[in-house]
């Protein structure tokens, strides 16, 4: 199919999906050139990439939306949080934007998950795409290595404790919250503990982002920080050894995207204006 006559079947099958239901709450709309799109993970919002969005907006067009149940997103009464609706939401929102020219799509955790599945569906849609923080899980009895497969089941044990005990993680989250050093990044309340508990148990630990990232021809740009506490080595060397993939690590990175991962972040959207297809491994320096 012609780009011409795919671009004309893309805008129709958008016109279809603006109007199937709710869209999410767009944030953050500014700036002129080519769009960036930011998704960010699960309890945050668009606040995540605070420090992001001032580096793209001068030679971008900005968008930052609020993923279904967190920040100022409607949260649907029969929503499961599915991997899948999260990205339906983000493509019907996309749709009633009108982007008209591909665009470079921005996933921070679990944002990174729905922007990979979102790469698998709608290539065409997009110039490239940029996993940062990506929590990349495999079931620990694919796992080889007897170390990274403990790991594995380590993180499950881990989330399911969470679910579980809601008093101890509400409690946890809010004296997290007040640490951060980014303002609205990080809430588990009272007010979102659904939309929470149920993106952990039907996006994260039922991921799909290896055979997305398998699936889809976009050139990916990997970026995550050397010191971050839920990212597992097993899961991010399957990614990273695949073809098409670029990887940054920002060494002494932790979770959030502070200043030195934010200037990355920035070179990763850039590059796929200025850089010829060259996938490889760079090691950037960076801070906790």
């Amino acid at each position: 199919m012609s780009s011409a006559r795919r671009s004309v079947v893309s805008r129709l099958r958008d016109r279809v999906i603006a109007r199937r239901g709710p869209s999410l709450h767009v944030a953050v709309d500014e700036g002129e050139g080519p769009a960036v799109v930011l998704v960010h993970g699960i309890a945050s919002s668009h606040a995540t990439f605070e420090n992001v969005v001032p580096l793209l907006r001068g030679r971008h067009r900005v968008i930052a939306v609020d993923l279904m149940g967190f920040g100022e997103s409607p949260s649907p009464p029969d929503a499961r949080f599915t991997l899948e609706e999260h990205v339906e939401h983000l493509e019907r929102t996309l749709a009633r934007l009108d982007l008209a020219e591909p665009f470079v799509l921005v996933g921070h955790s679990m944002g990174a998950l729905i922007a990979t599945r979102f790469a698998a569906r709608r290539s065409s849609d997009l110039m490239g795409l940029v996993l940062v923080s990506p929590p990349v899980y495999l079931p620990p009895d694919l796992v080889g290595d007897p170390v990274d497969r403990a790991a594995m089941g380590l993180y499950r044990r881990v989330y399911d404790f969470l679910r579980r005990k809601r008093t101890f993680t509400l409690r946890n989250a809010a004296l997290l919250a007040r640490m951060s050093p980014i303002k609205d990044a990080f809430e588990v309340s009272e007010r979102n503990w659904e939309a929470f508990v149920l993106s952990l148990q039907n996006a994260i630990e039922t991921q799909t982002i290896v055979t997305d990232a398998a699936a889809t021809d976009v050139r990916i740009e990997v970026v995550y920080g050397t010191l971050d506490p839920f990212l597992v080595p097993a899961g991010l060397r399957v990614i990273e050894r695949m073809r098409h993939v670029t990887v940054h690590r920002i060494r002494g990175g932790d979770h959030l995207i502070r200043r030195p991962m934010a200037r990355v972040i920035a070179m990763a959207v850039e590059s796929f204006r200025t850089r010829e297809e060259r996938p490889g491994t760079d090691m950037l320096p960076g801070s906790a």
